[in-house]
């Protein structure tokens, strides 16, 4: 049997090695919207994503409405389904969206083709489903909502 020398750490490397023991962290999208927000949810629960697990309305329950146009409009929503997670709000001062794509790694090459279809119905594939370079079945779509999806399926 091996003996291993006992490994000497730093209080800085102790601490580090703790905090992200401890650490709970979740990394997700927020969407923007500028009244379309219900809408686009509703599409995405229609492609089989997942469902709205939660949602509060500017105006409704004491919450603060900045003008009557956005009166019930998405304050703020989370979406979840396996492996998806990410919330979205309307505003009426959103920008486009720009500079940021969900990307979903799946492993079932009907599945990938499937809701690649539903997510393009209305917008725009910008690289066509298909074996690429890296040897993954890959695509690239913006939907109807200006939002950009990529779907990699890892076929190995």
């Amino acid at each position: 049997m091996l003996s291993m020398p006992p490994t000497t750490l730093t209080l800085a490397e102790a601490f580090r090695r703790k905090a992200t023991q401890t650490m709970t962290m979740q990394l997700s999208n927020y969407l923007f919207f500028t009244t379309t927000c219900e809408d686009a949810l509703a599409f995405y629960a229609e492609c089989g994503l997942g469902r709205v697990a939660e949602i509060l309305r500017h105006g409704e329950n004491g919450l603060p409405v900045k003008s009557e146009a956005m009166r019930g409009k998405v304050m703020h929503a989370k979406f979840e389904g396996p492996g998806v997670l990410f919330y979205a709000s309307d505003n009426d001062d959103a920008e486009p969206m720009r500079g940021s794509a969900h990307i979903l790694m799946m492993r079932d090459r009907e599945q990938t083709r499937l809701l690649f279809e539903r997510l393009a119905r209305g917008g725009k594939v910008t690289t066509a489903l298909g074996i690429q370079p890296w040897g993954d079945y890959y695509g690239k779509l913006t939907d109807r909502f200006g939002v950009q999806w990529m779907l990699n399926c890892i076929l190995k």
